[in-house]
């Protein structure tokens, strides 16, 4: 019988910005997990924002620098006592410099289940073609 290895469900723990950018408000800073891919046509983005909602999302684009800045509120409401928190609270931030291949206009962005997708479509290539002399 052939040994199987066991693997385990790894939970990794929200990381806290390193460098922040300086803060005006009190509060933790956590950058996303981010996943990045590319296909011929786009290069997608999927970033962890459990318990962003869509209004409380930010992303910003200037100087070819995308950023995505989200906040998390408590969920408890004014009359509970808290007994247990393992779930902090705070903001995410992250930002990414895009190079020239982005057609930055046709960015797409959808928020699901915590899960930021970005669509970050490719400068469509010249298409090769006769031309044609004129006489």
């Amino acid at each position: 019988m052939a040994d199987k290895q066991s693997k385990e469900i790894q939970v990794k723990d929200k990381q806290e910005v390193s460098t922040p950018a300086e803060q005006t408000r009190p509060g933790l800073v956590f950058t996303p997990d981010v996943d990045i891919f590319e296909t011929e046509l786009a290069i997608t983005l999927l970033a962890d924002l459990p318990g962003v909602r869509p209004e409380d999302l930010t992303i910003d684009l200037r100087d070819n620098t995308l950023t995505i800045a989200g906040e998390i509120y408590p969920v408890e409401g004014g009359d509970e006592e808290d007994i247990l928190i393992e779930y902090e609270t705070g903001k995410y931030y992250r930002q990414f410099t895009l190079s020239e291949v982005i057609a930055q206009e046709k960015i797409d962005a959808k928020l699901t289940d915590g899960v930021l997708r970005l669509t970050l479509p490719k400068v469509e290539k010249a298409v090769p073609r006769k031309i044609t002399v004129a006489v």
